[in-house]
């Protein structure tokens, strides 16, 4: 019962903060046709600059860390990217209605990441004292990427077995390439480097760090405006995916919560970490996923995938995933 209304006062003052302000507010614009448009290169270079500051952090905090304590939270990453994906194909292999090639590319973009969400988490935590390990963010590609190969390969396996074996064999490493070269993960895996390599504390401090709220504010209102405008989308498919979208963010990040405890348990995993684990694992891509997924599985509908991930998952992973795992981590790690 205490959690239950802990939860629900989390979730209100949620709607009080600037991060889901902004988001709504990009859905309220959109709904009133508003001409209000931000350019695509202005939201790539915001998506660049908090990776950035996120990867920087990181891999300044990767430098002092003790690794061994990394290594299980990682495999966990892995692990809860490719049980979504598995469990997510198989769910929607047993419902009506759905092409199954459709069925996997979602479940692949909901095993990915969202680099939005892991921002606007991080955000909220620090508002709240909560400490987290700053190379938690880091665990971003070990969950993201085995989730997008195992979601091409499983789509181009089930297209092979319906043209009778005649497609060819699956690229695995030009699909590693191909997400390793998106636009999240290499400003991610840039900013880890040049964290892990210079002496990046200054402009750490001075630029990135003034500049983070500001620009996830922004990307929020992008984001809001773009949920709407792919309600539209979804509309057109199966409301399904709708449902799967809603509540699917909230089982991925339980699995998460429970791994995550475990490491807690045995290393020392913080319960900060282990709240922003869940959230990772409950969030979406909207970055790196889309265009892989594209180019992985072709004959996919985008309308599917992008859209029950923009239009639902995103706002659930945000509005309702954050303040749910944060109150729960308060029952089970007495915070």
């Amino acid at each position: 019962m205490e959690f239950l209304f802990d939860f629900l006062m989390r979730l209100v003052a949620q709607f009080q903060s600037p991060t889901l302000g902004f988001l709504i507010g990009g859905m309220v614009l959109a709904a009133l046709g508003s001409n209000l448009k931000i350019p695509n290169a202005i939201y790539q270079f915001i998506v660049f600059m908090l990776l950035m500051k996120i990867g920087i952090q990181g891999g300044i905090e990767i430098r002092g860390a003790d690794l061994s304590a990394m290594l299980l939270p990682a495999v966990s990453a892995v692990i809860i990217g490719v049980v979504i994906v598995l469990i997510g194909s198989f769910v929607f292999s047993l419902l009506p209605g759905i092409k199954r090639e459709d069925g996997i590319a979602t479940a692949g973009l909901f095993g990915a990441v969202s680099a939005s969400t892991l921002a606007a988490a991080m955000v909220l935590l620090e508002e709240e004292a909560i400490y987290f390990e700053a190379w938690v963010p880091a665990l971003y590609p070990f969950m993201d990427i085995p989730a997008l190969i195992l979601a091409i390969v499983l789509a181009n396996i089930h297209l092979k077995k319906q043209n009778g074996g005649k497609d060819s064999k699956v690229d695995v490493w030009g699909i590693v390439k191909e997400s390793l070269r998106g636009s999240a993960l290499s400003a991610l895996i840039l900013g880890l480097a040049l964290g892990l390599l210079t002496k990046s504390e200054g402009v750490l401090e001075s630029f990135y760090e003034p500049l983070f709220r500001g620009f996830l504010s922004v990307l929020m209102l992008v984001m809001g405006m773009e949920a709407f405008a792919r309600i539209n989308e979804l509309r057109r498919v199966a409301h399904l995916y709708a449902v799967y979208a809603f509540i699917a963010p909230i089982i991925h990040g339980l699995i998460a919560f429970g791994l995550g405890y475990i490491a807690h348990v045995t290393v020392g995993f913080s319960p900060g970490g282990v709240i922003l684990l869940s959230v990772i694992a409950a969030s979406s891509s909207d970055i790196s996923g889309p265009p892989t997924l594209r180019g992985g599985i072709p004959s996919a509908n985008p309308s599917t995938y992008i859209g029950s991930s923009t239009s639902v998952g995103t706002p659930v992973a945000i509005a309702v995933c954050i303040p749910l795992f944060i109150s729960l981590a308060q029952v089970v790690f007495n915070l």
